[in-house]
């Protein structure tokens, strides 16, 4: 447990996107805008398949610790059965709640199960092991008169959106605008090179089909960004060095995808104002100064986490600041090891090591 919390944290920590990450894309709009985001998203670190296991345990995490299954959760709800990492890995299965496992939300039959987005987290999430097996590699659809309903009220049956007529798997309500936006994703991370990919009843290699991208441009709109994307996005972000643009961006797909386009809302976060500088002496026994430049005024915090991700000292905490500072911190009475210093400042989140030695 400690290896994994400290995993979390330190994904936690790095994972805010750099300044100037969407730099390029000003002004731009339909496949200009595609193509900027794909050159910017592109060649990420690519994982292996078996550590998607562990992966999941910073990806898909719930607050309760429990694994986060989209095809079983019921937002504010109760769910029918909930996971427990690791001990519930399937292995074999012959009903619903058995095991979880990894489910490739864009089928990998339909890019030949190639790399690197065979291991993409971006569309991969752990799901109960016989409603994947139920979802086949059908497309997502609507459905009025399933064929097959599981435990939170996903189905598999005819699809009743215009445009296509055969069997599609509709999740849940609450978790359309998520793999709408997964599949926005893949068809901007792959935009290009998605020679050799399927041609199907739901897409072209990458390119969605007409109905298909009418259909997830609703579940786009009627189910907006969450929190669970914004951190989701956020701890793949800490491993594989690249951001899903549409959980930071919810406008671009209708820049990209419909000609519902306002270039108004603003393209780029706020530039670095809070810059840690260093931390000397790194390592230390048992005083550590920081300094930092804070360029305007602003609401900022400052705290040392310990490597199990417990909160231990909390040097400034939502105080007015700017300027430069250097502040001490005396680590005697703690264990030696390592620890983080965290500075916090609006939505940018910046954090350095420290190596306590005795």
């Amino acid at each position: 447990m400690r290896i994994i919390l400290s995993l979390q944290l330190i994904s936690f920590l790095i994972a805010q996107a750099p300044p100037g990450y969407y730099d390029g894309t000003e002004g731009l709009e339909g496949q200009s805008l595609r193509l900027a985001l794909h050159n910017i998203i592109d060649n990420h670190q690519s994982q292996s398949y078996n550590s998607l296991w562990t992966h999941f345990q910073s990806t898909d995490r719930k607050p309760n610790y429990k694994v986060w299954d989209m095809y079983s959760d019921i937002p504010g709800g109760t769910p029918p059965y909930e996971y427990t990492f690791v001990s519930d890995q399937c292995g074999n299965y012959n009903s619903e709640n058995d095991c979880y496992n990894r489910e490739h939300s864009w089928p990998k039959s339909w890019f030949n199960d190639w790399s690197p987005m065979n291991t993409d987290l971006f569309h991969l999430y752990p799901t109960d092991g016989y409603v994947n097996g139920r979802r086949s590699n059908y497309p997502y659809g609507e459905v009025n008169s399933p064929t097959w309903t599981s435990m939170n009220g996903s189905k598999v049956g005819s699809n009743t959106t215009s445009g296509y007529s055969g069997t599609v798997f509709e999740p849940i309500d609450g978790y359309k605008g998520d793999l709408a936006r997964t599949y926005f994703y893949m068809s901007t991370r792959y935009y290009t090179e998605d020679s050799g990919w399927d041609n199907n009843d739901m897409v072209d290699g990458a390119d969605l089909k007409t109905w298909a991208k009418t259909m997830l441009m609703n579940w786009h709109h009627n189910d907006p960004v969450s929190d669970k994307e914004i951190d989701r996005n956020n701890a793949v972000y800490a491993i594989q060095q690249n951001r899903n643009p549409f959980i930071d961006h919810p406008e671009w797909a209708d820049c990209i995808w419909d000609d519902n386009c306002d270039l108004s809302v603003e393209n780029e976060a706020a530039p670095a104002r809070f810059i840690l500088l260093q931390n000397y002496p790194n390592p230390f026994n048992p005083v550590t100064t920081i300094q930092f430049s804070i360029e305007t005024q602003l609401i900022a915090s400052l705290r040392i986490y310990d490597i199990s991700g417990r909160l231990i000292e909390t040097l400034i905490e939502n105080k007015l600041v700017s300027g430069d500072y250097s502040i001490p911190w005396n680590a005697e009475g703690y264990p030696c090891g390592i620890y983080f210093v965290q500075s916090v400042s609006g939505q940018e989140i910046q954090t350095k090591k420290l190596i306590f030695l005795k």
